[in-house]
């Protein structure tokens, strides 16, 4: 599957719409961002049950804003509309796999309960 360019018409659907989204954070100017394409496109050729996206940060300011993106590029995973990852800096695909592997692995009521567990928490100090 090829990548699928992210803005703000189409973020939210393309988030709630499906499983499991990884978000890549990149600018033309990047070198990192350039090397890491590569494997990036490589990889949601062998993962056609996962989406993976890509956001120009220098095209897109008002979503790099309002994701703190501060380095590029940064990968983001989300899950069932919840950011089950976030991490600045280019992957090597050893680490790529794994964290996609723990991505399609994850019990997402697990997430959800511990989520609302901390929130509570934070209510109840």
């Amino acid at each position: 599957m090829a990548t699928v360019e992210l803005n703000n018409e189409n973020f939210e659907d393309t988030i709630k719409n499906n499983r499991i989204i990884l978000v890549d954070f990149w600018a033309p100017w990047c070198g990192p961002c350039r090397s890491f394409a590569p494997t990036y496109e490589a990889s949601s050729e062998q993962h056609t049950d996962v989406v993976f996206a890509k956001v120009n940060t220098e095209e897109q300011q008002e979503l790099a804003m309002r994701f703190q993106i501060r380095s590029i590029p940064t990968l983001m995973i989300f899950c069932e509309n919840v950011i089950i990852f976030s991490q600045a800096g280019a992957l090597p695909e050893s680490a790529l796999e794994e964290v996609i592997g723990k991505a399609k692995d994850l019990d997402m009521d697990m997430v959800r309960s511990e989520i609302a567990k901390e929130e509570a928490a934070k209510e109840e100090s």
